[in-house]
């Protein structure tokens, strides 16, 4: 199955951002493809590489970027909302990018599903 991961929620926040990176785990384990994860409103915190977590906490960011990484996800960042937030695109972690949500519509178009978190 193609699945596209939107994720509105911050990595320090709420649950959202970290339950949203164990679905996409799972999902690639079970041998799922994710068309793309695409990061709006606040999700945009899930790219910033100068974010650092305490040490009880996991580090997200770097989390999404090894996924990344490994598995040649596109991680995509919505342009308007990182700009408002100053996630600026050279405060981007490894494996993300900025773009429009027209990227957001394309991923759901090609997807079979859209799991939406937060």
């Amino acid at each position: 199955m193609k699945l596209a991961i939107l994720v509105k929620q911050g990595p320090h926040t709420r649950q959202s951002s970290a339950s949203a990176y164990r679905f996409a785990q799972a999902a690639l384990e079970r041998g799922h493809r994710l068309v793309r994860v695409f990061f709006y409103n606040d999700g945009v915190y899930n790219a910033n590489r100068l974010s650092e977590p305490p040490g009880d906490e996991s580090d997200t960011v770097a989390q999404w970027s090894e996924l990344a990484g490994n598995h040649g996800i596109d991680l995509v960042v919505c342009v308007a909302a990182a700009l408002r937030r100053g996630v600026a695109e050279e405060l981007l972690a490894g494996g993300f990018r900025i773009a429009g949500l027209g990227q957001l519509v394309e991923a759901a178009v090609e997807a079979d599903r859209t799991v939406v978190f937060g």
